[in-house]
């Protein structure tokens, strides 16, 4: 081409995209939706980042139930909509939103409510949404846990418990309207997406703007990950509390009291209470967050160790927050064990400050807590610990 010649380019053609479902013709799964009516009238309040991610099931769970609405937003505190389900009577209006105070389905049989409203989006932005909307904390609170894992394998999710927000939709109104298999139709288009993004993707596993494609440096991987990974079978979560009387004040070293932790490779689980050897420092049960009854009824501490010795075996890896737990079995006359500083781990992972256990738990969770699975403090903690094992070990 000659110097001062003008480039034709070719003409940019759109792919023509569904004007119902808004995807690209060869992903449309509009073929696969008949609208179903629901008994409970359902209100999707979508975060506006979340109506532009491509794979999302929040507008197919909207077509699929006939009389559902669909309004896109953060926070709707003045939306005349919304204000009006907020001020209906007591029990018309419910929201899908766990944690809490939040009941199962089956809790309003006796009386459904009228409409159900339902927050789309990433974890993190429900969040923000719940936060922004504190109306909505006045309405009574749909959460469960699945009976089975979540099928959206083509976008990451927190945790298997968690649901795409068709899948969540479908077992809700099954379960109020005692119907499980009238709404499960709707899965079809929700299965027929997944697997055309498959395809997809199989036909093209590096797409030109993929890291191997620009020629950078792959991320490294740590000495965590490559330590979990090696020795998987001998991972074990610990957690330990302990009672503790100020030493400032003629206390004697802290003694351990409470014992939890898992075997990340099975699910296993160990949990003891070891009654005190000394006398219970006032603040000790408050902090634990148990009954006092429940420390003094503990097991002799030879009992929990001997338990303990037996469920780690010799080659445990374990898996503690900072130094305290692995210094107060040690001082219970524990095995010499390997010990990997998940603290530190996930300082190092995520290239900053964690917080505490709890706090570096939501981080990698999508905000999302743990399910906590024994009693007071050391609940919430092994949940947290098990939590940050399983990201470090993916």
């Amino acid at each position: 081409m000659g110097i001062g010649s003008t480039a034709i380019r070719p003409a940019f053609t759109a792919r023509p995209v569904c004007p119902r479902c808004r995807r690209p013709g060869p992903t449309c799964y509009c073929a696969h939706l008949t609208p179903i009516p629901s008994a409970t009238a359902v209100v999707f309040l979508q975060h506006p980042r979340e109506s532009k991610v491509p794979i999302g099931t929040c507008r197919m769970a909207h077509l699929a139930l006939a009389g559902s609405e669909l309004h896109q937003g953060v926070s709707f505190e003045a939306h005349p909509r919304v204000r009006g389900l907020v001020a209906a009577p007591p029990g018309d209006v419910a929201v899908l939103y766990p944690g809490g105070d939040a009941c199962d389905p089956e809790a309003f049989l006796a009386r459904p409510p009228r409409h159900l409203i339902v927050l789309d989006g990433t974890w993190r932005q429900v969040r923000t949404m719940w936060r922004e909307n504190p109306s909505l904390h006045r309405l009574p609170r749909i959460g469960f846990m699945p009976g089975t894992p979540g099928n959206y394998r083509i976008r990451r999710e927190p945790a298997p418990h968690c649901l795409a927000t068709v899948e969540a939709i479908v077992e809700t109104l099954g379960r109020l309207e005692r119907a499980p298999d009238r709404f499960r139709p709707i899965l079809g288009a929700f299965e027929q997406m997944i697997g055309t993004q498959l395809v997809y993707r199989a036909l093209r596993p590096n797409p030109p703007w993929s890291r191997e494609k620009r020629g950078a440096r792959p991320r490294r991987v740590s000495t965590a990950r490559r330590l979990l990974h090696a020795r998987r079978d001998d991972v074990v979560a610990v957690y330990a509390e302990a009672n503790a009387h100020p030493l400032a004040r003629g206390g004697t070293a802290p003694e351990l009291v409470q014992l939890v932790a898992l075997r990340a490779s099975t699910g296993e689980r160990f949990v003891a209470f070891a009654a005190p050897r000394g006398t219970l420092a006032p603040s000790t049960a408050h902090h634990l967050e148990v009954e006092a009854a429940r420390l003094h009824g503990g097991e002799a501490i030879g009992e929990v160790m001997a338990r303990w010795r037996t469920f780690a075996g010799e080659r445990a890896l374990l898996c503690a927050w900072g130094g305290y737990t692995g210094d107060l079995l040690r001082r219970e006359g524990d095995l010499p064990r390997e010990t990997l500083d998940l603290r530190d781990a996930i300082t190092r992972e995520l290239n900053r400050p964690a917080g505490g256990m709890e706090a570096a738990a939501l981080l990698v969770n999508d905000g999302v807590a743990p399910a906590e699975w024994c009693d007071g403090r050391a609940g919430r903690r092994i949940a947290a610990l098990g939590a940050i094992v399983d990201y470090l070990a993916r």
